[in-house]
């Protein structure tokens, strides 16, 4: 029998790169009993499944001895790194693992019990100068300085100087060099350097060896601190968490940390607090500002049996809450975690960059090695200047900005979005996002508010404020969403309703009862009209009504027509807009409903859409796959239900709701404040990173290319060639960068 496989995760600090990841997941992989590896950048994680009684100290030694910091993070925490601005791949820090990276990472992650369930940040120590790669990069920058003036004071000792200088900086790098070379990867950064620099040196080139590898420590270090700021935005999400909640217990009322509340447990928030947790309002009513969630600019009213969410900002008047989610598993944490695994998942040419630069290292180091030998050997050229020139190919070829090109943009975009409340499950679902040519939407719910509102009161015999006044008598104490609509209609006027008295439902016709003595029915215009022939103005008013897709429900009090009141689940209030948005982004659009024919063409005509109607969960399934077989990507919306089988049947299945267990983990996508708009925003979200990520590999092999060609006719060297592996690695960084200051449409 096999073992059961088992999953650890930990943090990992100094990882900013995806040759960094892809060095750590080479080295944990050769560990007896690992059966799988997710490393994620941005998180600053690794997660690993492996069999029970594998050797885990073992495997972090393993990956410690590439020179970064592991640590095990637990169940439940998170592991988004800390405040350091920038990191380097490393632990004491010397070079990096794809070359690339960035001041370290000198913070302490201190979880105690109370914390181990709960997503919790420290603040990171000191700024990016007092971190252990920039302090190798400022003792190497002043042993090269040191160096300079010396060799003009003793000429003779030059060369040794240089060396000398060179060393501080080369050793750190050679040794992580040697220790992936021992566990799978020989084909680092690192080992170019490596070869590059004492390469110069045999062949009397010491002072351009040592500059060099300076300039080498200053990329990385400018590097770190571009890409920092992707870690930083999940952090500010974790940010939103208040470090302590007010609890009441036997009707006192103490502070205590947020992380230790149970379910169950009522807290007192006061007007400006952040909300703690998750939870249903149980007294009290206020206005909360979702928009650090949700993006929504409008504060929401809040009352009683409403829920709020972690994170969120209380305004106008203290409620009490009953927490409903523990710390680990509110909004917010379940966000963090969400955007966390999705940035630990690789895109379609994410994964294509990684197998293209496994092939295209060791093939630079073949060219270089052919263009050092071949001119001298058979053409009885320089070997001194052909060697300059194979090293120099050597530094030119390095793949740092070839490999971040792709998982920088993806990151940042991931992040942006989860800030906008555009949740997307990984790099492949929002590289195929851009691809939509159709979408098709729910319609209760998603295109709509999911609830009736009275749209029309029409008076018969008696005015409109007392038709609704008695049809809210009726209807008091039901939980039917029409008479909800009818009980809001009169609440949102001003109308007190009193209970009716004998009221009793009847059976698929309606209500009856008294009030004030007089008797009343409310209910279908067919069964209405049995009990007192409707006249043919008032038909003709219930077919047009009808006709808009309004459900119409006719008062009579004694034997007349006391009024009339129509009802319909109206459109959300962006819906237009955002149909809008997807025609202009040349995108088609189809609404899928069980409602029927008229309220779905009618809801449909007003927004400019297809409808198909009178659909059950498994016709809407069918119409996304005859969508699919028509050669559209399509995109389908719903609320995660009974949108199941159509979301799983289409090509991104994106899922509507605030929070909600289900938007959250039902589909490959989910828009957090139910905005129709979002949808569109997306699609553009997508386009604008697949832009990003041509450019900067445009940027990565047009700068190699161009020194390429100048270095083997002889107008650049050294010097130039590792400013060109620096400067398009920091200028594809800051590209991608650029997305996490995307506003949206």
């Amino acid at each position: 029998m096999s073992e059961a496989v088992v999953q650890s995760r930990y943090r990992v600090e100094g990882m900013d790169c995806a040759s960094c990841a892809a060095k750590i997941d080479t080295a944990a992989r050769r560990v007896e009993g690992v059966v799988d590896i997710a490393v994620s950048v941005t998180a600053g994680t690794m997660t690993v499944d492996h069999r029970q009684g594998t050797d885990m100290a073992a495997l972090a030694k393993r990956v410690g001895s590439l020179g970064y910091k592991v640590t095990p993070v637990a169940r439940g925490s998170t592991s988004a790194p800390e405040n350091a601005p920038a990191t380097c791949c490393g632990g004491d820090h010397s070079g990096h693992a794809h070359g690339h990276a960035h001041g370290e990472h000198d913070h302490h992650h201190d979880h105690s019990h109370g914390e181990a369930h709960g997503h919790h940040y420290e603040h990171g120590e000191g700024p990016w100068w007092a971190t252990a790669k920039a302090k190798l990069t400022i003792a190497c920058g002043v042993a090269l300085g040191g160096a300079f003036l010396v060799a003009k004071l003793v000429p003779d000792m030059a060369s040794w100087l240089f060396i000398a200088a060179m060393a501080v900086g080369l050793v750190p790098i050679a040794r992580r060099a040697v220790m992936a070379a021992l566990n799978g990867m020989p084909f680092t950064i690192e080992t170019l350097m490596t070869i590059a620099a004492i390469g110069a040196v045999i062949i009397g080139a010491s002072e351009e060896a040592a500059v060099v590898v300076f300039l080498f420590l200053v990329g990385e270090l400018l590097e770190g601190v571009a890409a920092g700021r992707a870690r930083a935005s999940i952090k500010a999400l974790a940010a939103l968490m208040p470090r302590t909640a007010l609890l009441e217990t036997g009707g006192t009322v103490h502070e205590v940390p947020a992380t230790s509340l149970p379910i169950g447990s009522v807290i007192l928030v006061r007007p400006g607090d952040r909300i703690p947790a998750d939870g249903t309002i149980i007294s009290g009513q206020s206005s909360v500002d979702e928009s650090p969630l949700t993006g929504e600019s409008v504060p929401k009213a809040k009352a009683a049996g409403e829920p709020v969410y972690a994170g969120t900002i209380n305004q106008d008047a203290a409620i009490r809450v009953e927490v409903t989610k523990g710390a680990a598993d509110n909004t917010i944490a379940r966000i963090i975690s969400l955007v966390e695994q999705a940035q630990e998942s690789k895109a379609p040419t994410e994964r294509f960059i990684d197998r293209f630069s496994r092939y295209y290292t060791p093939g630079v180091m073949v060219v270089a090695a052919l263009i050092a030998i071949v001119p001298p050997l058979f053409f009885g050229a320089d070997w001194d200047g052909w060697i300059y020139k194979g090293l120099a190919v050597l530094l030119i070829g390095c793949p740092c900005a070839l490999v971040i090109s792709t998982p920088a943009a993806i990151a940042a975009s991931l992040s942006a979005g989860a800030r906008k409340g555009l949740l997307m499950k990984g790099g492949a679902v929002l590289e195929t996002l851009g691809k939509i040519t159709k979408v098709a939407f729910d319609k209760t719910g998603t295109l709509t508010e999911g609830k009736p509102k009275v749209t029309d009161v029409i008076a018969g015999d008696r005015g409109e404020e007392e038709v609704l006044r008695l049809a809210a008598d009726l209807e008091t104490g039901s939980s039917h969403p029409l008479a909800m609509a009818i009980l809001l209609e009169a609440q949102r006027r001003g109308i007190a309703a009193a209970s009716a008295s004998h009221a009793r439902a009847i059976g698929g016709e309606g209500i009856e009862g008294e009030v004030g003595g007089e008797s009343l029915f409310l209910g279908s215009p067919q069964a209405a009209d049995r009990r007192s022939p409707l006249g043919a103005d008032i038909r003709d008013r219930i077919a047009t009504l009808n006709g808009q897709g309004k459900s119409v429900a006719v008062l009579l009090a004694g034997a007349k027509v006391a009024g009339v009141i129509a009802m319909r689940d109206e459109p959300r209030a962006d819906a237009g807009e955002g149909i809008g948005a997807l025609k202009a982004l040349n995108v088609g659009a189809v609404m899928l409903t069980g409602d029927n024919r008229v309220t779905a063409e009618a809801i449909a005509g007003w927004l400019g859409l297809e409808p198909r109607a009178e659909l059950l969960p498994q016709d809407k399934q069918t119409i996304v796959a005859e969508l699919r077989g028509a050669g559209h990507i399509v995109a389908k919306v719903g609320d995660g239900i009974n949108d199941a089988p159509a979301l799983a049947a289409a090509d991104i299945g994106i899922a509507m709701g605030g929070g909600t267990d289900v938007a959250l983990e039902t589909a490959d996508a989910a828009i957090l404040h139910g905005r129709v708009g979002d949808v569109a925003a997306m699609i553009a979200l997508s386009r604008a990173t697949m832009r990003n990520i041509v450019q900067n590999i445009t940027i990565a092999l047009g700068l190699k290319a161009v020194f390429l060609v100048t270095t083997v006719i002889g107008i650049t060297g050294l010097w130039p060639a590792i400013l060109a592996d620096t400067g398009a690695t920091v200028l594809v960084t800051a590209n991608a960068m650029r997305l996490l200051g995307w506003r949206g449409r």
